[in-house]
């Protein structure tokens, strides 16, 4: 579409520069599905070409968006249509409603600043017309709040909604494993047992109370049985002690979760309270084993094959003469991948192998360089108040890299001392048979 302007008959003729505006065709549907009456991506797009072709619009491009305009900045699409305006790719968007583009007040004030700009010349829906005018950014601005302003009066009546359903005992959240959802409409949020996969659930309490059945034993075991949630799917180790820890099995829940609000179900329980409690006791004790002991490496290293933590552990070995002797192993945890090839590894060889990466490192070493410090202090009083030595000029720690001492620290420093010097590398680290990697 073009704009001609033109002085009066009888005045020299003046026509001034023309203005052609190029269109973007922006169709966007919410994923949390904003307003149920807006029509599916492919309607908007089908009646703004309608529109178009009856005005003889330009499109030049057109955009998809699935994202809700919720939050500024935070759709990838719309980000890429603003900065393309300031490009200058085309000057005018396309869309059915105002709330298309913006419902939050960072993107909609973002819009208006590129209209002040005359980057943007106009913005089309389906019936209104927007340009660089006051009144018409004024409406536009308006247009935006009062969808913001339904977006915020939505959210509190769902909570609302919510926190109501809880205190009639009905938990507003997917059915667990071990109950089904209500097929029936009038039922929303009401569960009933699983007859198929409820027994199942309590045997796994029963066999962790019972038998000290672990959360990997109980892995096992549902694979052996060939057990799978309603979509299909083994159970993960995560969702194993999910399941031990959940309320719900014995009849209450907390929502919102964290909330501190309990409340109790009037679903039927499929264990009792005791041997929650019994459960709990257990996973308790499994727990302090597990992580009773920090180790250098843990929870700084990650599996190069399936993404999983490294874990550790100490194997000591009793000796012909009567002493022993101890190896730290570390290895893949094998959460996400209990097939995971990767091969443990003693400590002493993931030092060497840290080694020559301190090198190559940029290191945060403000913590490196006051421990330093301190200890190059500590041996220069010893040298001077107990050896009564000089400390010669080339000993003083100007001399001392930090990586240098970083080395040392790794190689004969304390658990303490490694873990600080391992916390001052902010890279990546990865683990692939038995040897490390940085990203």
């Amino acid at each position: 579409m073009e704009y001609t302007t033109q002085a009066p008959v009888g005045r020299e003729a003046k026509v001034a520069t023309i203005v052609s505006i190029k269109y973007c065709l922006y169709a966007r549907k919410s994923t949390e599905q904003e307003d149920k009456q807006v029509l599916s991506i492919d309607s908007q797009i089908k009646e703004m070409e309608k529109m178009a072709a009856a005005d003889n619009l330009e499109i030049v491009t057109m955009k998809r968006e699935s994202h809700s305009a919720k939050e500024a900045g935070q759709r990838p699409v719309f980000n890429e249509i603003v900065e393309e305006l300031k490009a200058g790719k085309y000057t005018g968007i396309l869309t059915w409603a105002p709330d298309r583009i913006a419902r939050n007040a960072g993107d909609l004030g973002r819009i208006v600043d590129l209209m002040d700009q005359k980057k943007l010349i106009e913005i089309r829906t389906y019936g209104q017309k927007f340009m660089n005018t006051p009144n018409d950014k004024f409406m536009l601005m308006i247009l935006g709040s009062q969808a913001k302003l339904e977006n915020d009066n939505k959210v509190i009546n769902v909570k609302r909604g919510l926190r109501t359903r809880a205190a009639m005992g009905l938990r507003p959240s997917m059915a667990p494993t071990g109950y089904l959802n209500s097929k029936n409409k009038d039922e929303k949020c009401q569960v009933i047992v699983d007859s198929l996969r409820a027994p199942i659930i309590k045997e796994m309490f029963e066999k962790v109370a019972n038998e000290n059945y672990s959360g990997r034993k109980i892995y096992k075991w549902l694979k052996e049985i060939n057990f799978t949630s309603k979509s299909g799917k083994y159970v993960t180790l995560g969702n194993i002690y999910r399941i031990l820890r959940m309320t719900f099995y014995y009849g209450v829940f907390e929502y919102p979760e964290g909330s501190g609000e309990w409340y109790t179900g009037k679903h039927t329980p499929i264990i009792t309270q005791e041997l929650f409690q019994a459960v709990q006791a257990k996973i308790q004790v499994e727990k302090k084993k597990a992580y009773g002991r920090e180790f250098a490496f843990t929870r700084m290293l990650h599996c190069a094959y399936c993404e999983s933590g490294i874990t550790a552990e100490e194997k000591i070995k009793e000796l012909k003469d009567g002493s022993s002797n101890s190896h730290i192993y570390y290895r893949c945890t094998k959460v996400k991948n209990r097939d995971c090839p990767n091969e443990s590894v003693k400590e002493s060889i993931l030092i060497d192998e840290m080694l020559p990466i301190i090198d190559t490192m940029s290191l945060d070493k403000t913590e490196l360089k006051q421990k330093l410090e301190k200890e190059v202090a500590r041996y220069a009083l010893f040298q001077t108040g107990v050896l009564r030595q000089d400390l010669p000029q080339s000993k003083k720690h100007k001399d001392i890299s930090i990586k240098t001492f970083a080395k040392y620290m790794l190689q004969h420093g304390t658990l303490t001392e490694q873990r600080e010097v391992l916390s001052c590398i902010k890279s990546r680290i990865l683990l692939r048979d038995k040897k490390l990697t940085v990203e």
